[in-house]
C-alpha cells in the first residue's frame, strides 16, 4: 500500500454516483454525510493504481503524490 499516494476528490465536479466507492476493493472510500464519497483510509490506496480515476464519469479524482 502507499504512504503518499491517495485519491483526492474535486467536490465541485463530483456527482455523488459512488462509482469509486463501489469499485475500490481496498476500502479507501466511505460515503460521507452528503452522500458523496470521502477518502477515509488513504493508506490503503495502492501506489500508481488509477482505477477509481479511470472509472469516474465526472473526472473528479486526481491523486496526491501523483504526477
Amino acid at each position: 500500500m502507499a504512504k503518499n499516494w491517495y485519491p483526492v476528490i474535486d467536490y465541485s465536479k463530483c456527482i455523488g454516483c459512488l462509482t469509486c466507492y463501489s469499485f475500490c476493493p481496498h476500502k479507501v472510500f466511505e460515503v460521507g454525510p452528503e452522500g458523496k464519497p470521502i477518502v477515509v483510509r488513504a493508506e490503503n490506496c495502492v501506489e500508481l493504481c488509477r482505477g477509481c480515476q479511470r472509472i469516474c464519469p465526472a473526472e473528479a479524482i486526481s491523486y496526491s503524490g501523483g504526477k
